[in-house]
Protein backbone atom coordinates (compact mmCIF):
# COMPACT_ATOMS: atom_id res chain seq x y z
CA UNK A 1 0.00 0.00 0.00
CA UNK A 2 1.56 3.74 -0.98
CA UNK A 3 -0.48 5.42 1.68
CA UNK A 4 -1.60 3.99 5.26
CA UNK A 5 -4.89 3.35 5.79
CA UNK A 6 -7.00 5.08 8.91
CA UNK A 7 -10.57 3.96 10.21
CA UNK A 8 -12.50 7.24 11.49
CA UNK A 9 -14.26 5.05 14.08
CA UNK A 10 -13.87 3.30 17.41
CA UNK A 11 -16.35 1.22 17.04
CA UNK A 12 -15.49 -2.90 17.34
CA UNK A 13 -17.79 -3.52 14.32
CA UNK A 14 -16.62 -1.73 11.89
CA UNK A 15 -13.10 -2.25 13.02
CA UNK A 16 -14.46 -6.30 12.61
CA UNK A 17 -15.29 -5.44 9.48
CA UNK A 18 -12.41 -4.24 8.22
CA UNK A 19 -10.17 -6.60 9.17
CA UNK A 20 -11.60 -9.16 6.99
CA UNK A 21 -10.04 -7.53 4.58
CA UNK A 22 -6.75 -8.32 5.90
CA UNK A 23 -5.06 -4.76 4.66
CA UNK A 24 -3.17 -2.75 7.82
CA UNK A 25 -4.93 -0.12 9.11
CA UNK A 26 -5.11 2.70 12.17
CA UNK A 27 -8.57 3.81 14.19
CA UNK A 28 -9.13 7.14 14.85
CA UNK A 29 -11.82 8.70 17.15
CA UNK A 30 -13.48 11.35 14.97
CA UNK A 31 -14.80 14.25 16.53
CA UNK A 32 -18.26 15.28 14.54
CA UNK A 33 -21.53 16.65 15.07
CA UNK A 34 -23.99 13.57 14.61
CA UNK A 35 -27.06 16.15 14.55
CA UNK A 36 -29.11 16.28 11.30
CA UNK A 37 -29.60 19.36 9.54
CA UNK A 38 -32.97 20.62 8.85
CA UNK A 39 -35.09 18.88 6.39
CA UNK A 40 -31.86 16.39 5.76
CA UNK A 41 -32.88 13.31 4.03
CA UNK A 42 -31.24 9.98 5.57
CA UNK A 43 -29.56 9.57 2.31
CA UNK A 44 -27.91 12.91 2.49
CA UNK A 45 -27.21 12.83 6.78
CA UNK A 46 -24.94 9.52 6.30
CA UNK A 47 -23.25 10.88 3.56
CA UNK A 48 -22.25 14.20 4.99
CA UNK A 49 -21.29 12.15 8.22
CA UNK A 50 -19.49 9.78 7.11
CA UNK A 51 -17.45 12.20 5.01
CA UNK A 52 -17.08 15.04 7.75
CA UNK A 53 -16.03 11.86 10.26
CA UNK A 54 -13.19 11.28 7.66
CA UNK A 55 -12.11 14.64 7.39
CA UNK A 56 -12.00 15.36 11.18
CA UNK A 57 -9.19 12.95 11.41
CA UNK A 58 -7.33 14.27 8.29
CA UNK A 59 -5.12 16.97 10.40
CA UNK A 60 -3.44 14.34 12.14
CA UNK A 61 -3.40 12.19 9.26
CA UNK A 62 -2.22 14.32 6.54
CA UNK A 63 -0.86 11.35 4.06
CA UNK A 64 -3.56 8.53 4.88
CA UNK A 65 -6.70 7.31 2.97
CA UNK A 66 -9.02 7.64 5.49
CA UNK A 67 -12.23 5.59 6.12
CA UNK A 68 -15.22 7.37 7.51
CA UNK A 69 -18.91 5.79 7.92
CA UNK A 70 -22.09 6.41 9.23
CA UNK A 71 -25.95 4.66 9.43
CA UNK A 72 -28.73 5.01 10.15
CA UNK A 73 -32.46 3.06 10.37
CA UNK A 74 -35.50 4.98 8.47
CA UNK A 75 -39.03 2.99 10.09
CA UNK A 76 -42.08 4.77 7.94
CA UNK A 77 -40.07 7.26 7.06
CA UNK A 78 -38.71 8.43 10.27
CA UNK A 79 -34.65 8.27 10.86
CA UNK A 80 -33.93 6.09 14.28
CA UNK A 81 -30.70 6.61 15.94
CA UNK A 82 -29.15 4.78 18.21
CA UNK A 83 -31.05 3.89 21.29
CA UNK A 84 -28.93 4.31 24.13
CA UNK A 85 -31.87 3.23 26.97
CA UNK A 86 -33.57 -0.61 27.31
CA UNK A 87 -36.97 1.42 26.88
CA UNK A 88 -35.98 3.03 23.46
CA UNK A 89 -34.58 0.29 22.11
CA UNK A 90 -37.99 -1.44 23.08
CA UNK A 91 -39.87 1.35 21.36
CA UNK A 92 -37.95 0.97 18.10
CA UNK A 93 -37.98 -2.36 17.90
CA UNK A 94 -41.91 -2.38 18.71
CA UNK A 95 -41.93 0.58 15.35
CA UNK A 96 -40.11 -2.04 13.14
CA UNK A 97 -42.56 -5.42 14.29
CA UNK A 98 -43.77 -6.33 10.78
CA UNK A 99 -42.16 -3.88 8.86
CA UNK A 100 -39.73 -3.36 6.00
CA UNK A 101 -37.02 -0.81 7.60
CA UNK A 102 -34.58 0.75 5.43
CA UNK A 103 -31.00 1.09 6.96
CA UNK A 104 -28.96 4.10 5.16
CA UNK A 105 -24.89 3.53 5.41
CA UNK A 106 -23.17 6.29 3.96
CA UNK A 107 -19.01 5.71 3.01
CA UNK A 108 -16.28 7.88 2.61
CA UNK A 109 -12.95 7.50 1.43
CA UNK A 110 -11.08 10.59 2.14
CA UNK A 111 -7.64 11.10 0.61
CA UNK A 112 -5.92 13.08 3.14
CA UNK A 113 -2.91 13.79 0.86
CA UNK A 114 -5.24 14.94 -2.22
CA UNK A 115 -8.15 15.92 -0.13
CA UNK A 116 -10.42 14.23 -2.30
CA UNK A 117 -13.28 12.33 -1.26
CA UNK A 118 -15.54 9.36 -2.38
CA UNK A 119 -18.76 9.13 -0.70
CA UNK A 120 -21.88 6.43 -1.86
CA UNK A 121 -24.88 6.06 0.37
CA UNK A 122 -25.85 1.92 0.54
CA UNK A 123 -29.36 0.82 1.51
CA UNK A 124 -29.80 -2.82 2.98
CA UNK A 125 -33.52 -3.49 3.78
CA UNK A 126 -34.72 -5.38 6.93
CA UNK A 127 -38.32 -7.30 7.15
CA UNK A 128 -38.99 -7.72 10.84
CA UNK A 129 -41.44 -10.55 11.76
CA UNK A 130 -44.07 -9.76 13.71
CA UNK A 131 -42.47 -9.72 17.52
CA UNK A 132 -44.79 -9.77 20.69
CA UNK A 133 -43.54 -7.40 23.75
CA UNK A 134 -42.14 -10.17 25.51
CA UNK A 135 -39.74 -11.63 22.74
CA UNK A 136 -38.77 -7.97 22.31
CA UNK A 137 -37.58 -7.05 25.96
CA UNK A 138 -36.31 -10.02 26.04
CA UNK A 139 -34.31 -10.07 22.61
CA UNK A 140 -33.16 -6.48 24.22
CA UNK A 141 -31.95 -7.54 27.67
CA UNK A 142 -30.27 -10.49 26.34
CA UNK A 143 -28.09 -8.56 23.86
CA UNK A 144 -27.93 -4.78 25.12
CA UNK A 145 -28.04 -3.70 21.65
CA UNK A 146 -27.97 0.15 22.92
CA UNK A 147 -25.46 1.50 20.33
CA UNK A 148 -26.90 0.23 17.17
CA UNK A 149 -28.95 2.35 14.64
CA UNK A 150 -32.52 -0.16 14.82
CA UNK A 151 -31.74 -1.84 18.47
CA UNK A 152 -30.34 -5.03 17.13
CA UNK A 153 -27.04 -6.83 16.29
CA UNK A 154 -27.72 -8.73 12.87
CA UNK A 155 -24.29 -10.52 13.58
CA UNK A 156 -25.68 -12.15 16.89
CA UNK A 157 -29.02 -12.88 18.49
CA UNK A 158 -30.86 -9.78 16.20
CA UNK A 159 -30.97 -12.51 13.46
CA UNK A 160 -33.66 -14.62 14.92
CA UNK A 161 -35.74 -11.16 14.82
CA UNK A 162 -36.03 -11.35 10.73
CA UNK A 163 -37.91 -12.25 8.35
CA UNK A 164 -36.02 -11.18 5.34
CA UNK A 165 -32.91 -9.16 4.43
CA UNK A 166 -32.21 -7.50 1.05
CA UNK A 167 -29.34 -5.99 -0.30
CA UNK A 168 -26.26 -6.19 -2.00
CA UNK A 169 -23.54 -6.53 0.84
CA UNK A 170 -24.88 -7.75 4.09
CA UNK A 171 -22.02 -5.80 5.81
CA UNK A 172 -23.50 -2.89 4.88
CA UNK A 173 -26.16 -3.89 7.85
CA UNK A 174 -23.34 -4.65 10.67
CA UNK A 175 -22.04 -0.79 9.21
CA UNK A 176 -19.47 -0.69 6.84
CA UNK A 177 -20.58 -1.84 2.96
CA UNK A 178 -17.40 -3.77 2.19
CA UNK A 179 -17.98 -4.42 -1.52
CA UNK A 180 -18.08 -0.70 -1.55
CA UNK A 181 -14.89 -0.14 -0.07
CA UNK A 182 -13.05 -2.36 -1.91
CA UNK A 183 -14.11 -0.68 -5.20
CA UNK A 184 -12.95 2.96 -3.86
CA UNK A 185 -9.92 1.74 -2.70
CA UNK A 186 -9.40 0.04 -5.91
CA UNK A 187 -9.54 3.55 -7.78
CA UNK A 188 -6.74 4.79 -5.12
CA UNK A 189 -4.13 2.03 -6.21
CA UNK A 190 -5.13 0.13 -3.45
CA UNK A 191 -5.72 -4.06 -4.26
CA UNK A 192 -7.18 -6.05 -1.38
CA UNK A 193 -6.33 -8.85 -3.14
Amino acid sequence: MTQPLLLASTSPFRQSLLEKLQVPFATAKPNTDETPLAGESAEALVQRLAEDKAKACAAEHPDHLIIGSDQVCVINGNIMGKPHTVDKACEQLQAASGQTVTFYTGLCLYNAATQTSDVICEPFHVTFRQLDQGEIRRYVEREQPLNCAGSFMCEGLGIALFDKLEGRDPNTLVGMPLIALCDMLKKQGVSVL
